[in-house]
């Protein structure tokens, strides 16, 4: 995976548990329940093309055909789950958690992309802020500047209000990376 673009890394780090799994569950009778959930909540959480492109993996497409047309987050999952198709070793470390400083151009990608009106984006990063909610301290508190992010607070003083140095760094970052795509 060190191979791969710090972005793409990033991405498949996020989501290593989901790739795991869907890709011990796939072929495996015994768990097909397993993933069969794991598809519908993809679906339910608006990952509709995602949960479409590994159906046709799975059932043995795995040319580009099968992730012709998905967004680059989908893209980069789907290719993660067909290297580890084609060889477990390939697979993520499913407990590996994302370096939160290198998440700032993804965040602030969705962030754009939810503004604009992707649904897929509000949806992916609403289920993130929710998640990073969950877990306290000081995911809780970059979650709590997601939705003012998406509604256009650029202030840093406001948004990163009682924060420790690492998430106002996080925060610094992706108002750095929505001011450069602001510029183009």
């Amino acid at each position: 995976m060190s191979s791969l673009p710090l972005r793409e890394q990033q991405i498949i780090t996020a989501h290593a548990s989901f790739i795991c799994k869907v890709v011990a569950s796939c072929n495996n009778e015994q768990r097909r329940p397993e993933y069969d959930a794991l598809l519908r909540d993809a679906e339910e959480s608006g990952w509709l093309a995602l949960a479409a492109a590994i159906r046709q993996i799975v059932a043995g497409q795995r040319d580009m055909e099968a992730i012709r047309g998905l967004d680059e987050e989908d893209r980069v999952i789907a290719e993660a789950i067909m290297r580890g198709l084609q060889n477990p070793a390939n697979l993520p470390n499913p407990d590996a958690k994302p370096d939160p400083a290198l998440a700032a151009p993804g965040l602030a990608g969705m962030i754009k992309a939810a503004v604009t009106g992707n649904i897929q984006a509000l949806s992916l990063i609403s289920n993130m802020a929710e998640q990073m909610s969950r877990t306290g301290g000081p995911m809780a508190r970059l979650a709590a500047v997601i939705r003012p992010l998406i509604n256009g607070e650029r202030d840093p003083d406001i948004l990163c209000r009682g924060m420790d140095e690492k998430t106002e760094q996080v925060v610094i970052g992706i108002l750095d990376e929505l001011k450069k795509s602001e510029l183009n």
